[in-house]
């Protein structure tokens, strides 16, 4: 019988909850990196005992973490446990050094001024789907970094911040690639989006990018309806099978393409709210999509107080409430974008995280749900990998 594994991110470590098939009986590790930020833990699709971290602190700063055995033991690619800090306790090592390619240069800040680049952190790891020792960071500011030896070095992919980033400002969550999405039909083939600037394609493996952000609408933040870029793209989400489709939650609207990027359309249809932050695909369904409707940008938690998993089956428009198992009253958590999975058993399960420390699941593609941790710091991301 096959093995789940669920790799929780919080803001006071990580965690690693696993069950057998049956997704009925859980054994909860953790936490490690205890008191640090976690803000993505995610493993390789080409070896599922490789494992990346991203680790941070407001005071130490950024820490990449990976491990080899499948989450029991850590280690900072590359350094010694002497090297990793300096005497003033900051980390040290190559592999927590994030430096901007060439002239970082400026972007647009809250004020509208220009402002200079700077590292802040990492936001989302995403190992290749080929080789374990390939990944990539989605960094705040806004750049994609890649490793080619298991996190070892990095180097910034510029490009990206050639596609118009001059005019990229932040939101209130600051502006960070939080979303990076690898096209397992065509290696060239890369999506990203970035809070608050949009969506990017590239098609030649990062190398060069184009702003994809066609149809979207920001009415308050952004007056120019044909503004290629500043949209505050929340998350966007791909099934396998179908890397020309792509569904995102933005700050607010629902949309999908149907044509990598080219154009989006509005699908948000009988949503009680269509502001959110996660979204995610079926894993058998690619017209079967999960959102977590929040009430508003200023109350960051779910209409009503009822917590509920909204699903369509018919690619958007048609949604139905799913709230067996959730709080109906008195919840007023939030899920944020990074925390929410989906795995690839049949049924499909699903998993999200809140800021109030619960993980809820559920083995039957959302019928029913079940907390299998209570009590967590606030979850920041949720993973999973399948051990047969």
């Amino acid at each position: 019988m096959s093995t789940i594994r669920v790799l929780v991110g919080t803001k006071k470590g990580a965690f690693i909850l696993t069950s057998d098939g049956k997704r009925e009986n859980w054994n909860v590790s953790g936490p490690h990196f205890a008191g640090w930020e976690i803000y993505h833990v995610k493993g390789s699709p080409a070896d599922p005992n490789r494992i990346y971290a991203s680790q941070t602190s407001s005071w130490f700063g950024q820490i990449i973490q990976r491990s080899d055995d499948g989450g029991k033991t850590w280690n900072t690619p590359g350094s010694s446990p002497e090297e990793l800090k300096s005497q003033e306790g900051f980390s040290k090592g190559e592999s927590n050094k994030f430096v901007y390619a060439g002239e970082a240069g400026t972007h647009k800040w809250y004020d509208g001024t220009q402002h200079p680049w700077e590292f802040k952190r990492v936001w989302h790891l995403e190992p290749s789907l080929t080789d374990p020792d390939t990944a990539f960071a989605g960094v705040e500011d806004a750049a994609i970094f890649k490793t080619t030896d298991g996190g070892k070095t990095w180097r910034e992919l510029p490009g990206l911040r050639g596609a118009k980033g001059h005019l990229w400002q932040p939101g209130a969550g600051g502006m960070a690639v939080h979303t990076i999405i690898l096209d397992g039909k065509n290696a060239d083939r890369i999506y990203l989006a970035i809070s608050a600037a949009g969506v990017f394609r590239s098609d030649d493996g990062g190398k060069s990018w184009k702003p994809i952000n066609r149809g979207l609408k920001s009415p308050y933040e952004l007056p120019d309806p044909d503004a290629e870029v500043g949209h505050c793209v929340h998350r966007i989400a791909m099934h396998p099978s179908r890397p020309d489709v792509l569904f995102m939650q933005k700050h607010w609207d629902v949309m999908r393409t149907d044509n990598a990027g080219e154009q989006w359309r509005e699908i948000s249809g009988n949503l009680p709210s269509d502001f959110g932050f996660p979204i995610e695909v079926h894993a058998h369904e690619p017209e079967t999509i999960f959102v977590v409707p929040i009430k508003s940008d200023s109350e960051h938690y779910p209409p009503e107080g009822k917590l509920r998993v909204y699903r369509s089956k018919t690619g958007g428009d048609e949604w139905q409430p799913l709230t067996k198992g959730l709080p109906q009253k008195d919840c007023y958590v939030n899920v944020l974008r990074e925390a929410m999975a989906v795995d690839s058993l049949e049924p499909c399960g699903v998993y999200f995280g809140t800021t109030g420390g619960q993980v809820y699941a559920s083995a039957n593609g959302g019928d029913s749900w079940n907390a299998i941790v209570r009590d967590l710091p606030a979850v920041l991301s949720v993973e999973t990998q399948i051990l047969r």
